[in-house]
């Protein structure tokens, strides 16, 4: 038996290029979601999701996430996230040029609104170890650098934690002109923010 199947990639949010796929045939519409991270209402505003005014008939929903979970029953909205973060790098980094913030950032991708968001607002390029992974994603380049003379690092280590304890960024930054650098380490990760209690 064979049936037309229509599939329309959603996008996700999760990362650059991340999607969720609906599926519409004969037999029902169903939604797999992989990975996604989408703000409130932001579902809503998905033309394909609905059927003229109302919400599209689903029958199934895939649902793939790792935060079905009671421990994670308030995730901080994005932007309350950035605030906090903004908050605080804005008052470390005017200390001094000596004070500087490392972005504990566990995966390749999945930073790049953080990123953008602190350089627009501080005025301070965020170091990265290469430039060529962000290449396909030009309206980010403005906002990063590999000039390690910079206050915000993301640069990556194999052994980051090892780093960070000696006083020391990933790339091997200790100081700037021979004065010592302050260092405050910011880690923007869900799972971290599961495993606390408050």
């Amino acid at each position: 038996q064979k049936e037309d199947i229509e599939v329309t990639l959603l996008p996700a949010g999760h990362c650059p290029g991340s999607v969720m796929f609906l599926f519409q045939g004969d037999n029902g519409t169903v939604l797999y979601t992989g990975d996604f991270r989408l703000a409130k209402g932001e579902a809503a505003r998905m033309e394909l999701l609905h059927s003229g005014t109302r919400v599209r008939d689903i029958q199934s929903v895939y649902l793939d996430t790792t935060f079905c979970d009671p421990k994670f029953y308030h995730i901080p909205s994005r932007e309350e996230c950035l605030n906090g973060i903004l908050e605080l790098v804005r008052s470390w980094t005017a200390l001094s040029r000596y004070h500087v913030v490392w972005l504990n950032c566990k995966a390749a991708y999945g930073y790049e609104y953080l990123f953008t968001n602190l350089s627009e607002e501080l005025g301070i390029k965020v170091h990265v170890n290469k430039l060529d992974m962000f290449k396909n994603m030009p309206e980010i380049l403005c906002h990063i650098t590999t000039d390690r003379n910079t206050q915000i690092h993301a640069c990556r280590h194999p052994r980051d934690d090892d780093c960070f304890r000696g006083n020391r960024l990933p790339c091997g930054v200790t100081s700037q002109n021979g004065t010592r650098l302050h260092i405050i380490s910011i880690k923007p990760s869900t799972m971290w923010f599961g495993e606390r209690n408050k």
